[in-house]
């Protein structure tokens, strides 16, 4: 297990990164050694037998079940409670590991953020040149930007809820200003 020095955070023992919760998670293994997701995702791309991961400390062997990518591996919550982060869902699509942010509320209009980290080339693009194959990453998240319309707005249920809340409230409000001005005029009337 990747142990805390003196006065640094803890890392990943094989890149040397301090842990977060994004592409740096920490994931166990089955000999109990944690990794960051992005390093068990370049080794996973890397072995042959896709299914069987073996610790680059230990060499003990951790089985993926069929279709299961190294991000649904156990999340070292132990050490997230260290750092005092809140664990993230990052998934591993194709050569690429993706985090999408929620918004804290679900009452605000933002919608998600999604972040993308590119592992490297796809096997059939690799030529000859040992550059070309070299695996390519950004050191950090970059936000894909998306443009929604007020019509897709209107398709989220959070805000449909919001909205359908603002307009009773709006009713009941303007309800209870006609009720009293109608009741002033009532009793003024007959004085």
């Amino acid at each position: 297990m990747a142990e805390k020095q003196q006065g640094s955070e803890p890392e990943c023992p094989v890149c040397w990164n301090p842990f977060n919760n994004t592409f740096h998670t920490p994931k166990v293994l089955d000999c109990c050694h944690s990794f960051c997701v992005e390093c068990l995702a370049h080794l996973s791309l890397v072995t042959p037998a896709r299914r069987r991961l073996l610790c680059p400390l230990c060499r003990q062997p951790t089985v993926l079940a069929s279709g299961q990518p190294v991000t649904d591996l156990p999340t070292d919550t132990a050490m997230l409670t260290l750092l005092r982060l809140e664990p993230h869902h990052v998934i591993l699509e194709g050569h690429q590991l993706c985090l999408k942010d929620q918004p804290k509320s679900c009452y605000f209009l933002r919608q998600p953020r999604v972040y993308t980290l590119d592992l490297g080339p796809e096997p059939e693009s690799q030529t000859d040149d040992p550059q070309a194959t070299a695996p390519t990453s950004t050191p950090l998240p970059v936000p894909i930007s998306s443009h929604y319309s007020l019509r897709d707005c209107f398709r989220n249920p959070q805000f449909r809820i919001f909205a359908y809340l603002m307009a009773v409230i709006l009713s009941i409000t303007l309800l209870l200003i006609f009720s009293i001005f109608w009741t002033k005029q009532f009793l003024w009337g007959m004085g």
